[in-house]
């Protein structure tokens, strides 16, 4: 019994409970009672409160610990992208890696690290001074080691009589697997009499062999290891193949080990109204009033038209300069940047896809259209096969149209000029262009084979048009862009 007549939890057996020695529950006994019962209660309740507090925080404590831990294991910091650069120019010291800029990175001290950019499950993104010029370091694994090798690679004798045309072997089967390019056979049947690239092994062979045709000695193991790491990176292979034909992909600068440098140009933002920076323009206008900006610069607006203008060029050099079309399927700005001529680059092409390669993705099964969305490329289901068409019923410009142009030429942002007829011509034009693939799937049976890019091409037309008057209204001329000046280092025959 405690002090004052109250009883303890552990008192209840042997005998009736009293309260003041007396016998029976009185009025007191039932108010000892109950404080008897409120101090059991309180107790267990809070010895489980507290159990179920330590607990929580237990499983609190070790939750924040294992999400630190997987953040930082992908954290983009500057200590460990230098720890990678650091065993990247050890490899190339040992004899495992080469590269036409390793010297510079590893030995004359050419290369400054400024900052990461980008890590996420191995995809490492670096900026850096390559001889005084920005550039960006990409690799799509962390470590050398990460890459498949090359089988051949295992039999000494065998690599070091690898001739130049062994090499092109290769490095073409690697090509198309890597791009899923058509065989002769299928591009002679759906080819489409497109010229160019892309489309078989005499084309791929042709590229690579521009490249290394004036060598005559054989590759050093490290090379072809060097080849085989690169070649395995979607990214490069694609940049490399376009290299000579495009003026719209990112250029590549140089390699080393299993890292690329391509050409820094600043990103597009969906903050920014104009999307990309303009300060860097160098693209003059004509001295007068109608130019805002200093020493005659273009308007920002006629800098948004002209860049327009530049997007229209890319989706058709995508779409009809090549043996088989190019599909992207992951469009914004940020994917997106240009250069000092305005002229618009791709600089993320992991998610750009040939035709074969297209159709392959989409031939999945489905129960609804839902199911036919890869990021924004899509195709419609075909319920009584429950199978997606391969035949994409969107297109590059129908998302540009959406994602890019709408934005850019919404009323809220041109303001008191919305009004003028060009404008709401032009606002016309971009809501029709971003749903051109309504009602053309529907008719896909039926439709003629050249049908779908007929309606495209009009709609094109259209929009190249009125961009073409606006800029004329503005003095601007609608001719622009050029090639990328790629003057100062030379390109080595290996990383092709």
């Amino acid at each position: 019994m405690l002090p004052g007549g109250q009883v303890s939890c552990g008192a209840r057996s042997g005998g009736s409970i009293s309260s003041n020695g007396g016998g029976g529950l009185g009025g007191g006994g039932r108010l000892g009672l109950v404080r008897w019962l409120g101090l059991c209660l309180w107790s267990r309740r809070g010895t489980l409160v507290f159990a179920l507090l330590w607990f929580g925080s237990w499983l609190f404590l070790n939750g924040i610990v294992l999400v630190h831990r997987s953040i930082m294991s992908d954290y983009c910091t500057d200590d460990k992208s230098k720890k990678i650069l650091q065993r990247l120019c050890r490899e190339f010291k040992e004899g495992s890696v080469t590269g036409d800029m390793c010297e510079d990175l590893c030995d004359l001290g050419m290369v400054e690290y400024k900052r990461c950019l980008y890590y996420e499950n191995g995809k490492k993104v670096i900026e850096a001074h390559w001889r005084g010029k920005p550039i960006i370091l990409k690799s799509k694994l962390e470590n050398f080691s990460s890459y498949e090798p090359l089988a051949i690679l295992d039999y000494q004798d065998a690599a070091e009589e690898l001739s130049p045309l062994d090499v092109i072997f290769y490095a073409t089967l690697e090509v198309r697997n890597s791009l899923g390019l058509a065989d002769r056979d299928e591009e002679d049947r759906g080819g489409g009499g497109r010229g160019g690239v892309a489309g078989s092994n005499s084309s791929i062979a042709r590229l690579w062999g521009n490249k290394i045709k004036n060598r005559g000695k054989t590759y050093s193991k490290a090379e072809l290891a060097t080849l085989w790491s690169l070649l395995q990176q979607e990214e490069y292979t694609f940049l490399r193949l376009l290299q000579d034909l495009s003026t719209h992909v990112a250029k590549v600068l140089g390699s080393c080990g299993h890292f690329y440098a391509v050409e820094y140009l600043s990103a597009g933002h969906a903050w920014d109204q104009n999307i990309f920076s303009m300060e860097d323009v160098v693209v003059s206008g004509p001295q007068g009033p109608d130019w805002a900006g200093p020493r005659g610069r273009w308007t920002s607006r006629a800098m948004v038209h002209h860049i327009a203008l530049s997007f229209l060029d890319m989706v058709w050099h995508f779409d009809n300069d090549f043996r088989h079309k190019l599909h992207l399927c992951d469009i914004k700005p940020e994917n997106f940047a240009i250069r000092t001529d305005l002229t618009v680059v791709a600089i993320d092409v992991d998610m750009a896809f040939f035709e074969p390669k297209m159709r392959d993705i989409l031939d999945q099964n489905c129960s609804s259209d839902d199911d036919c969305n890869f990021f924004d490329c899509s195709s419609r289901c075909n319920l009584s096969k429950r199978r997606c068409s391969t035949r994409r019923r969107n297109s590059n410009l129908q998302v540009i149209c959406e994602k890019i142009f709408r934005p850019w030429f919404s009323p809220t942002l041109l303001g008191a000029k919305a009004g003028l007829p060009l404008q709401v011509e032009l606002q016309r034009a971009v809501q029709e262009c971003s749903e051109t693939d309504r009602g053309e799937e529907d008719r896909e049976d039926e439709d003629p084979p050249g049908g779908r890019r007929e309606s495209n091409r009009d709609i094109y037309q259209r929009l190249l048009n009125i961009l073409t008057r606006l800029l004329h209204e503005s003095g601007a001329s609608a001719e622009g862009g050029g090639e990328w000046d790629e003057k100062g280092h030379v390109h080595s025959a290996l990383n092709f």
